[in-house]
């Protein structure tokens, strides 16, 4: 019943989307139509400005969080934790209350990871945000840091003594973001992604 508990509250915490929320009471759009059309910080960077955008951020990592402590609070280390987290950047990606029409839930899914696997997390951010620092592209970073959070936590997991749950969550997440920005991949890899400040590609 713990379980099952953690994953409807941490699906339901995910399907929160604060960038369409902030959309419509900040200038009454709907996110999802303009920009990248995508319902998350960066594509709110584009439509709403700086300091929205910096919300967004916060607030969707926070969900993914408060989802993972939920998990730990109601059944301790182990599979509880990691399902409501998955459940939560499932939710942001597949609102229920949007339709099923969300973003891609890097942010959400940097608040689980940060939460579940601290150093790892932390390392893999760093080479991230300088690689959005040097190139200018969000995307390649995000899945940079999905992509070394999930290496270095396998390889590393007996040092830091994660459960063995913790390395399937990681491997799902890194499957499930990268078929969620293959658009990016195609476009990075044809040279014509959008860097942060620019105007989106469509």
């Amino acid at each position: 019943m713990a379980i099952f508990i953690s994953i409807l509250v941490g699906y339901l915490l995910g399907s929160i989307s604060f960038s369409y929320v902030f959309g419509k009471r900040l200038k009454k759009v709907d996110i999802r139509q303009h920009g990248s059309g995508n319902a998350g910080a960066t594509n709110t960077l584009r439509v709403l400005g700086v300091g929205p955008a910096i919300a967004v951020l916060l607030l969707d990592a926070l969900k993914g969080i408060v989802a993972v402590l939920l998990g730990f609070y109601l059944a301790g280390e182990g599979l509880a934790p990691a399902l409501a987290g998955l459940a939560a950047i499932v939710g942001h990606n597949w609102p229920v209350f949007l339709r099923f029409k969300g973003g891609k839930g890097v942010a959400t899914t940097i608040g689980v990871l940060a939460t579940l696997v601290f150093w790892p997390a932390l390392l893999a951010g760093i080479i991230g945000i300088l690689s959005i620092v040097i190139t200018r592209f969000v995307s390649l970073g995000s899945l940079l840091f999905l992509l070394l959070t999930t290496l270095i936590t396998i390889l590393f997991r007996d040092h830091f003594m994660y459960p063995i749950e913790y390395a399937y969550l990681l491997i799902i997440v890194t499957i499930l973001s990268f078929w969620r920005h293959r658009a990016n991949i195609t476009r990075l890899v044809k040279g014509n992604e959008s860097k942060i400040g620019q105007k989106v590609k469509q």
